[in-house]
């Protein structure tokens, strides 16, 4: 098995969503982990551009050949920006999920809201390969 990558300066949930917060603005995507369970991704839902969204509502749901997932917002904002690349093509994510795999762009309310119950890289990945 190959050895999955957890970049150091994302926040993890442990339902296997990342957030990467740069100032006010959040990147939002699914972990390495998370596609590979996941297995071939066949479609992607996500919330509008101007849609709000509190930490741990929905903010979309992504579709494998093996099962349907909710996606759950590590952090509250405003929806800014959408990977409508990925939206088209989402088997894409499996290239480069905390790269061009992104799903969301927010404006926080409140950056330091990331850091509340989320997980640091270590910490994530000893919750998923339990070690």
């Amino acid at each position: 098995m190959m050895s999955l990558e957890y970049p150091q300066d994302l926040r993890y949930l442990d339902s296997h969503e990342y957030a990467r917060l740069d100032g006010e603005i959040a990147t939002i995507g699914i972990t390495e982990f998370a596609v590979e369970q996941l297995g071939d991704i066949v479609f992607l839902d996500l919330l509008e551009i101007g849609d709000a969204v509190s930490k741990g509502d929905t903010f979309g749901t992504i579709e494998s050949v093996k099962a349907v997932e909710t996606l759950n917002s590590p952090i509250s904002g405003t929806v800014i920006e959408r990977n409508q690349e990925l939206i088209d093509s989402p088997e894409q994510v499996a290239d480069d999920p905390y790269g061009e795999g992104w799903f969301l762009k927010l404006r926080v309310n409140d950056p330091g809201e990331v850091f509340e119950d989320s997980l640091t890289a270590d910490e994530y990945s000893a919750l998923v390969e339990g070690v």
